[in-house]
């Protein structure tokens, strides 16, 4: 079989990778980065960053948008399928059934339940940027301002439904019309912004204490500290090979699906690296020289070493009440940057669910839009409906870190191994404009998964020490019955999407469709 059906593409080069970018560098970059570094004893927590990109994060980009562009030759916006196709070169059809469920029921759970709380938090951004702008937390304990907010189950609807809005009105539009064309303005803003912040950032000195100032907290961040990680190496090694596959996007499926709509024989290798690169310039560069320089400046050492949830949203609007007037206008930036960088993240999670329900139901894109947005509304109420944070810290702890490890795990199982290390590196250089060296094939079969191996030994031996697994708070037990509900309807979607389409080869337990 050499052709399918045509599917829509990305209008230009340029809009593919700030939306690839955009994907990547997310809430991520400037919140959950600055303060896993600050937690993790800053230089000693940059060590360990490095070395997993260079062995999981850059190879499993190039594999995941292979993986993308592959299933895009047949009609495949979605991981179940491609997980199939590649599958099939190694093993019957009916075994390669087994991991492209398994493949497709992670994805579905990650893209569902991560999104329906990180909508929220893109929310509180929203939220913030308003209450910057007004003052409204001058004068006020901004912790307890924090609580406050959430617990404003008003404001909390309204401003989650701002993005959600916008959201729906991007993946409703289209590939070309929607998301890249938001992607084009949000993506030049967000980097502007984020320059903005960090020059002021680097360059307000000692306003409160000679020790405390704003070269001191780079300082933090860019000494390497082998004392410290030597004494906490597993914690953090663990906390910074996460953190890549978060920042990265890696484990999601949202990379596979935003590659499915790159042209046959367009670029994909140096694609790839770019948008990593642009990532990395965000969150390293950009989002680690905002938070931590201008709260070590402001608040001290004490409170940057904390890595706290609230250095967002409740220390930095200290930092910005002290800068007077002037501090409303930088706090305003502060936070629609969070809700640009949020925002483009948000929207790859929304339209992998509108792809889906296209591609792999037949229902009309604009109609799948509608159904996404009500699907994001009701699994995102319990969340809007818990001041406590508590089901929202247990999908966290499962679907944004736990599960994003695992199906990168199946990433190399099925893209490396099962479609073969050869028949990987020939998709990934079709049409390249660079040369992979060598070297990252042989780090693909050995050392990432290997690395991915431990990653997920670790993290379960650190959830059982934190006592994760014998919690039994109900609003924890419902974050779980909610996971486990998801993952069977993903396998169940993921099923009947693969067994429609191949029925004949299922049924034959032999390969029919090729696409060359």
């Amino acid at each position: 079989m050499s052709s399918l059906k045509e599917r829509e593409a990305w209008a230009t080069r340029i809009g593919l990778i700030l939306s690839m970018a955009g994907n990547a560098v997310g809430l991520g970059n400037f919140w959950r980065f600055p303060r896993l570094l600050a937690a993790n004893g800053g230089g000693a927590f940059m060590i360990p960053y490095f070395i997993a990109l260079l062995l999981l994060g850059i190879p499993l980009m190039w594999v995941e948008w292979a993986t993308g562009r592959l299933g895009g030759k047949y009609g495949h916006g979605t991981l179940g399928p491609m997980f199939y196709i590649m599958a099939r070169e190694s093993v019957k059809p009916r075994k390669a059934l087994i991991f492209a469920v398994i493949g497709g029921m992670i994805a579905f759970s990650v893209t569902t339940l991560l999104n329906s709380y990180y909508i929220h938090v893109i929310g509180w951004t929203a939220a913030y940027s308003i209450y910057s702008a007004t003052g409204a937390y001058y004068g006020v304990d901004t912790v307890n301002f924090f609580f406050d907010h959430i617990k404003n189950f008003q404001m909390v609807m309204v401003t989650w439904l701002i993005p959600m809005i916008l959201l729906f009105i991007a993946a409703f539009r289209g590939v070309s019309k929607g998301i890249e064309a938001f992607n084009k303005v949000m993506m030049p803003l967000l980097y502007v912004f984020a320059v903005v912040l960090a020059i002021r950032s680097i360059t307000i000195g000692s306003p409160i204490r000679p020790d405390w100032s704003s070269f001191a907290g780079l300082n933090y961040i860019w000494k390497p500290d082998f004392e410290a990680l030597s004494k906490n190496f597993w914690v953090i090694s663990l906390a910074a090979a996460g953190k890549i596959f978060f920042t990265l996007s890696l484990g999601m499926g949202i990379i596979q699906n935003y590659a499915s709509y790159v042209r046959k024989g367009d670029d994909i290798a140096l694609s790839a690296l770019t948008t990593a690169s642009l990532n990395e310039f965000a969150e390293v560069i950009l989002g680690g020289s905002i938070a931590i320089p201008i709260a070590y400046a402001y608040l001290g050492p004490d409170v940057v070493r904390s890595g706290s949830l609230g250095l967002a949203f409740m220390a930095l609007p200290n930092v910005f009440t002290s800068m007077g007037e002037v501090g409303r206008f930088f706090g305003t930036i502060w936070f629609l940057l969070l809700f640009f960088a949020g925002w483009t993240s948000a929207i790859a999670m929304y339209n992998y669910l509108t792809a889906l329900l296209e591609e792999d139901l037949k229902i009309n894109r604009k109609i799948g839009a509608v159904i996404v947005f009500l699907i994001y509304l009701m699994l995102g109420l319990p969340v809007a409906l818990d001041p406590t944070l508590t089901y929202f810290a247990e999908l966290d702890n499962w679907v944004g870190s736990y599960l994003l490890v695992v199906l990168g795990l199946f990433d190399v199982i099925v893209a490396v191994w099962l479609f073969k290390p050869n028949n990987l590196w020939k998709e990934l250089h079709e049409g390249a404009l660079i040369k992979v060296p060598t070297f990252f094939k042989y780090v693909l079969m050995t050392l990432t998964p290997l690395y991915i191996i431990i990653l997920l030994i670790g993290t379960t031996i650190d959830y059982y020490n934190q006592g994760i697994f014998a919690q039994s708070d109900p609003l924890i037990v419902q974050a779980r019955i909610a996971i486990i509900i998801i993952l069977v309807l993903g396998a169940i979607e993921t099923y009947l999407a693969i067994s429609r389409k191949y029925r004949e080869e299922l049924a034959k337990n032999q390969v029919i469709v090729k696409v060359e």
